[in-house]
């Protein structure tokens, strides 16, 4: 007895000397800051060779003194042992892949162009000098190695139109096609991206689908004689979303094949997930969506289809939730792939025969991207809540991480915890969320509160890093981030409840998630602020249109007068699917335009922000919206970020976007 109370008394004094250590630690981080925006590296785009011993990514850094992003290629190895940066270039690379023999990185990257267009690059992993091998007019988008390695199938785009040097005036924009302008491109014209074979012992490049239509997601065969890709075909392929896989053979002028028949959209080329091929070439996997009417509210599933052609089998049909990036394993019997469900993105596994889904990897957490070796090793990307996303090995159950651009870092920071929510909407609808309570909360303490909604609508926050939510969190307030009606990651029915129908239940869900903390006693009712970007800021406006309790609103790259957007951005096929035309569906139009239309029962101070080049919801919406505040009286100001699209990406703008969110909550008594 007198043994176990001295290790008892012993193991005491050690948890007592613990328990002190841990609190000096404590004390001795610090809360992130602005400055850590540029400080936090991005990692992303696992590559793994194929013998599984080596991992190719890519990590973005902020370059302060130009105010530009870098994006540099490094590699480590598979047991995390040996580390190098392989690119150091003013210029960015991305997109690494190796050889099938594990001897050549390729990459895409704009060095030495006078244009922004990416050209492949050769890089002997044995020299370490990298070459630029393409040259074509248009820059390429995306390129896949041939399974012998002699020959790369490639995705370009048609070259530009001449210009002469001599003309002082530009040339008239002619204006033909019905989806007639896109973000971060401008105006369409007649320029296609096409499939080309390119050599690559002479560089020579052949075109493979020339014609009036684009070619995505190139995927070769095993035995390297065909490529798959996705089109969408017909005679006006503006006006539809049936996407397809087609095959052809690896030689100029062969005829393309149509594999895939059904009128829904097939591997659209936005869900980023190639048709994969098995490795006995006689099944193609890809995903297949919904109704075409639902356009991103459907639900997409994995299936199967032979490479010939025939009836396809869906081998996620039972699962309501969208899978993406599908891969065979080596011997052909199961698929991985990357399952959305609630909150939270895993990798599993389903047999090729049908049956039982497998989470190989689940948990509180967010995989964005993973590669399979030959022998099943899996490189993968993932993020948690407080720790940013980084590449990870997996083979069986053991999970290792193998890149830390983020370690040193994290290290100094003290950060707030990120809770799973649940609760009722108003018509008794589980809605489920995120809270982030400060570093050092205190339970009993009402905090301020901010109010974060995603875009999308058709998307979902999930259990990965999120800085500004970790950044309000240090500025003491509690952020409150609702997956709403609308939202992805609960089913097809969750998703299309907003159908034709927005700010009305997401209005409602997300006003509970208010509800529910301020119930908690955690939200101070009297310092609530809402805020959001491209559906995140348009629900901002809907919601604030209907309820009063907010102190301040920050609405970024917002709609509110739909009918303004019709003809002037990117979602034209959307708003006739969706919303009909306005000229025989005009209430429909009017009722999802009630926060302009009833800008009058706004009494929340908004702050407005967008893009001058915006096609997605260009800037003159924020603008009508900032002009109907101002007439009336309420405190509001309009900041437009130069040159920038949907997406802000210049980091001095990113920066003072955050800096903007945080004095105008601040200005207005949060």
């Amino acid at each position: 007895m007198k043994k176990f109370r001295e290790l008892a008394l012993a193991c005491s004094a050690i948890a007592a000397l613990i328990g002190t250590s841990l609190k000096v630690q404590a004390t001795s981080k610090r809360l992130i800051t602005l400055d850590d925006m540029s400080a936090l590296h991005q990692v992303s785009e696992p590559q793994i060779s194929s013998d599984g011993a080596w991992i190719a990514y890519t990590v973005k850094s902020t370059d302060i003194k130009n105010d530009s992003v870098n994006n540099h290629i490094y590699l480590t190895s598979w047991d995390g042992s040996r580390t190098l940066k392989l690119t150091n270039s003013k210029d960015s690379e991305s997109s690494p892949r190796f050889s099938p023999d594990g001897k050549y990185l390729t990459f895409l990257s704009s060095r030495q162009s006078d244009s922004e267009d990416n050209q492949i690059w050769l890089l002997n992993l044995a020299d370490g000098e990298a070459k630029k091998i393409s040259d074509f007019p248009g820059g390429v988008s995306d390129f896949v190695w041939s399974p012998d390695g002699k020959q790369l199938a490639v995705i370009a785009d048609d070259p530009p139109p001449e210009t002469h040097n001599e003309q002082k005036t530009a040339q008239p924009i002619v204006i033909d096609r019905f989806q007639f302008q896109e973000d971060g491109v401008g105006y369409l014209g007649k320029s296609r991206e096409h499939l080309y074979l390119f050599d690559l012992a002479t560089h020579k490049a052949d075109i493979l689908t020339p014609g009036e239509f684009n070619e995505y997601l190139p995927s070769w065969s095993p035995d390297g004689k065909k490529i798959a890709f996705v089109s969408k075909r017909g005679a006006d392929f503006d006006r539809h979303n049936n996407w397809d896989v087609y095959t052809i053979q690896a030689q100029p002028g062969a005829k393309v094949h149509q594999i895939t028949t059904n009128e829904v959209p097939d591997c659209d080329p936005s869900w980023g997930s190639r048709p994969v091929w098995s490795p006995n070439g006689k099944l193609i996997a890809y995903l297949q969506g919904g109704p075409e009417k639902l356009i991103e509210y459907a639900v997409y599933h994995l299936a199967v289809i032979p490479s010939e052609g025939g009836t396809p089998r869906l081998l996620t049909a039972k699962l309501d939730r969208n899978v993406v990036k599908p891969r065979f394993t080596s011997d052909g019997k199961s698929i991985l792939f990357l399952l959305e469900d609630d909150g939270n993105v895993h990798l599993a596994k389903v047999p090729v025969a049908g049956g039982k889904i497998e989470r190989l990897l689940g948990g509180r957490r967010n995989i964005s991207a993973f590669d399979l070796a030959g022998d099943d090793r899996i490189a993968l990307l993932s993020s948690m809540p407080q720790q940013p996303s980084e590449v990870f090995t997996l083979k069986g159950s053991e999970l290792r991480s193998i890149s830390h651009q983020n370690q040193e870092l994290l290290a100094q920071l003290l950060l707030g915890t990120t809770e799973e929510i649940s609760f009722k909407s108003k018509d008794g609808t589980e809605i489920h969320g995120f809270l982030v309570k400060p570093p050092n909360f205190q339970p009993g303490k009402k905090y301020p509160t901010l109010l974060q909604l995603h875009g999308g609508p058709v998307g979902q926050y999930t259990n990965q890093f999120m800085y500004d939510w970790q950044l309000f969190a240090a500025k003491g307030y509690v952020v409150v981030a609702v997956n709403p009606r609308g939202s992805s990651g609960r089913g097809e029915a969750f998703s299309k409840a907003i159908y034709a129908d927005w700010g009305n239940k997401d209005v409602q869900d997300v006003l509970a998630a208010v509800d529910y903390v301020e119930a908690q006693g955690i939200a101070d009712p009297s310092r609530l602020g809402i805020g959001g970007w491209s559906y995140g800021g348009m629900l901002t406006n809907y919601t604030i249109a209907q309820d009063t309790r907010f102190k301040a609103a920050v609405s970024g790259a917002s709609i509110s007068n739909i009918l303004a957007g019709y003809g002037t951005d990117e979602y034209i096929y959307d708003y006739e699917q969706e919303l009909g035309v306005p000229w025989k569906n005009l209430n429909t139009w009017l009722r999802v335009s009630f926060p302009f239309l009833h800008a009058d029962r706004i009494v929340t101070p908004t702050l407005f922000l967008g893009g001058d080049r915006d096609v997605s919801v260009p800037l003159h919406n924020s603008e009508q919206m900032y002009e109907a505040l101002k007439s009336l009286g309420v405190d509001t100001q309009l900041i437009i970020y130069p040159e920038q699209s949907h997406d802000i990406s210049k980091p001095s703008y990113l920066r003072d976007r955050l800096q903007r969110y945080l004095n105008w909550y601040s200005k207005h008594g949060l």
